[in-house]
């Protein structure tokens, strides 16, 4: 095992220096083809998954796990239209982001360049295979994938359709590398750079798998821990406007990252506000726990207690809160915010704008479902993750974050006195 991984790693690291060079035309051949392949094996790719859902009910898997692992006509012609939409992307290696001249004559300037290999590591959902391979061919990198043991048939399935596409593009096949073995050692291969092939990581999965990939990496991660996403829906918000706001946060997709887990709701509006709010989640079988104040105005609030606050359900359940101020949100949201993604509901352009400002997490929103925390909705084509550290990549990974740089300095016979 421990040969073929190194194999692995070897192949694309050379992979990767001949992608560096690729131009932007080959590589959108590739994706363009890789789009294709994706529809026309539709039925095999959709067969795989379907093994795949079966084993997971087997095993008594969480709904939310479930509804992230499945695959549909829709979500397959999806995957196929987001690898159409990064093949139309502006190519992010080769451009010149400064560029000045030293008082010596010397002239400089900084470019964009690849970051080399990507590993990454993720669990239930399948579509990632597509999305992390394709966005990081697109910025010049090659990619190591390892899926999770109960979503490897679709992911395999989809990645033959990737390597179908490199090939007519008449690209190494090893640009885009998937381990098929389910052994958990590998990860921690992977983690440690497969003898120095990676050169970052980026975990896709829950709690416990990107906090073993924090602890246990030796090579850079893009990543977050959890999705802990807050609305605060203040004094000045409108009602039906707060209301559709919130249910969609909630309700789209409650198995996303994106997916609101905490309501905070401004006193002022709770006698209004709440209780159409509770009804209509309650329509729709979600889980409603409120703070002592918010029980009052609902018979369907279940008490919440204080691990509500740091709980990413990924569930129909969400936490509601009444707060007496602006202050008393921010204060709530500081205290148990992953930094993921929190939205502000208020028509005060004001109110807002100092939300936006106060919050120092990833992406912060007005009159926006935290749903829209996703690289697609941003335009950038999809995204490989979503980071909430500080340093190089940060909100939506998309394919500018996924290049570094190199300077280049030209003169004409310079030397330094």
């Amino acid at each position: 095992m421990t040969h073929s991984i190194d194999q692995i790693g070897i192949h694309a690291k050379e992979a990767s220096r001949v992608l560096a060079k690729t131009s932007a035309e080959q590589k959108n051949h590739a994706l363009q083809a890789m789009a294709k392949y994706i529809l026309a094996d539709k039925k095999i790719i959709l067969e795989a998954n379907k093994l795949d859902i079966e084993n997971s009910k087997s095993k008594n898997l969480s709904e939310s796990f479930i509804d992230r692992l499945e695959l549909n006509n829709e979500r397959v012609d999806s995957i196929s239209n987001t690898l159409i939409e990064i093949a139309s992307f502006k190519d992010p290696v080769g451009r010149v982001l400064d560029s000045w001249q030293r008082p010596n004559g010397l002239h400089i300037s900084r470019v964009s360049t690849p970051l080399g290999v990507i590993g990454i590591i993720y669990e239930s959902r399948p579509n990632v295979t597509a999305d992390a391979g394709a966005l990081s061919l697109k910025a010049g990198n090659a990619s190591i994938l390892r899926g999770g043991s109960d979503s490897i048939n679709s992911c395999i399935a989809i990645h033959n359709s990737l390597v179908k596409g490199l090939k007519e593009a008449d690209i190494n096949e090893n640009a885009i590398q998937i381990i098929k073995d389910t052994d958990r050692e590998i990860v921690k291969q992977m983690l440690h750079g497969i003898n120095q092939s990676i050169d970052v990581i980026v975990p896709r999965g829950g709690k416990n798998l990107v906090a073993m990939v924090e602890q246990e990496a030796r090579v850079p991660i893009f990543a977050h821990l959890e999705g802990i996403c807050h609305i605060y829906v203040d004094k000045a918000a409108e009602n039906d406007k707060a209301l559709n706001v919130c249910l969609n946060a909630k309700m789209r997709r409650p198995g996303i990252c994106g997916a609101v887990e905490t309501i905070l709701v401004h006193s002022d509006i709770a006698d209004t506000f709440l209780p159409s709010l509770v009804n209509a989640l309650s329509s729709q079988a979600c889980e409603v726990r409120g703070c002592e104040k918010a029980q009052k105005y609902h018979q369907n609030i279940i008490p919440a207690v204080d691990k509500d606050w740091s709980t990413e359900y990924l569930l129909p359940i969400v936490s509601i809160k009444i707060v007496d101020n602006y202050a008393d949100a921010i204060s709530h949201i500081e205290t148990y915010s992953s930094g993921h993604t929190e939205s502000i509901l208020t028509e005060d352009m004001n109110v807002a704008a100092k939300f936006q400002k106060d919050l120092d997490s990833a992406i912060v929103m007005h009159n926006t479902s935290t749903q829209f925390a996703d690289g697609g909705e941003f335009g950038l084509g999809g995204e490989i993750g979503i980071a909430t550290g500080k340093f190089h990549a940060r909100g939506p990974v998309g394919v500018d974050q996924l290049t570094s740089f190199k300077y280049l300095v030209n003169g004409n016979g310079h030397t330094r006195d």
